[in-house]
C-alpha cells in the first residue's frame, strides 16, 4: 500500500471517531452521525473488515463515552445489539455506493435513514416493548410505534443528511488536496 492510501485510511478512520465524539457533544438532541459512519466507512474503505469495524467501534467508543461520562445510559438492552446490526446492514449498503456525488449521496442517506427508522422501531417493538409495555404488543401498538417516532425520524433524516455530506465533504477535499501535493512530491 503507497503512502497516499495509508494516509487516506488513516483520514478516513480519523473522520468516523469524531463523528462518534460528535454523537456525544451532539446528545440530547438526538442528532447523531450514526448513518454517515456506516455509509461513508462502507463506501471508503477498501478493507471491508475495516469498513465493518470503524462504524460499529466508533458506536461503542460514543456509548462507553456517554457511560463513563454520565451523559446518558451507554448500555441499556437487547434492543441495542439491533441497533449494532442495522448499523453493520447499511455498512453492507454502502458497499454498493461507487458515484458519491450530492445527489447518490442523498439518495443513499435518505434509504439508510428509512431502513434505520423502519428496522430499529420495529426491533424496539419486538425486543424492548415486551419488557417496558409502552404500546400494545398488537398491530395497533406497533402502529403507534412508528408515529410516536416521527419527530426523531424527522431530526435523524437531517443529521444524517449533514453528517454524510459533511464526511464525504471533508473526505473529497483531502483527496484532491493530497492529489495535488502527491502529485509535486
Amino acid at each position: 500500500m503507497n503512502k497516499q492510501n495509508t494516509l487516506s485510511i488513516i483520514v478516513a478512520s480519523l473522520l468516523v471517531v469524531a463523528a462518534a465524539v460528535s454523537r456525544v457533544a451532539m446528545y440530547p438532541d438526538n442528532f447523531s452521525p450514526i448513518i454517515g459512519m456506516a455509509l461513508f466507512s462502507g463506501a471508503i474503505l477498501p478493507n471491508k473488515k475495516l469498513a465493518f469495524a470503524m462504524p460499529l467501534f466508533a458506536m461503542f467508543l460514543s456509548d462507553v463515552l456517554f457511560e463513563v461520562f454520565g451523559v446518558a445510559p451507554g448500555f441499556w438492552g437487547w434492543g441495542q445489539l439491533a441497533g449494532y446490526g442495522i448499523l453493520a446492514l447499511i455498512t453492507v449498503f454502502a458497499f454498493t455506493l461507487k458515484n458519491t456525488k450530492p445527489l447518490n449521496l442523498a439518495a443513499y442517506s435518505i434509504s439508510a435513514s428509512i431502513i434505520f427508522y423502519v428496522l430499529s422501531n420495529l426491533s424496539y417493538f419486538l425486543i424492548e416493548n415486551p419488557i417496558y409495555q409502552t404500546y400494545p404488543q398488537n398491530g395497533a401498538g406497533l402502529i403507534d410505534c412508528y408515529v410516536a417516532a416521527l419527530p426523531f425520524f424527522r431530526t435523524a433524516l437531517i443529521a444524517d443528511l449533514v453528517y454524510t455530506f459533511g464526511l464525504f465533504g471533508v473526505y473529497h477535499i483531502y483527496r484532491t488536496v493530497s492529489a495535488k501535493y502527491f502529485a509535486t512530491a
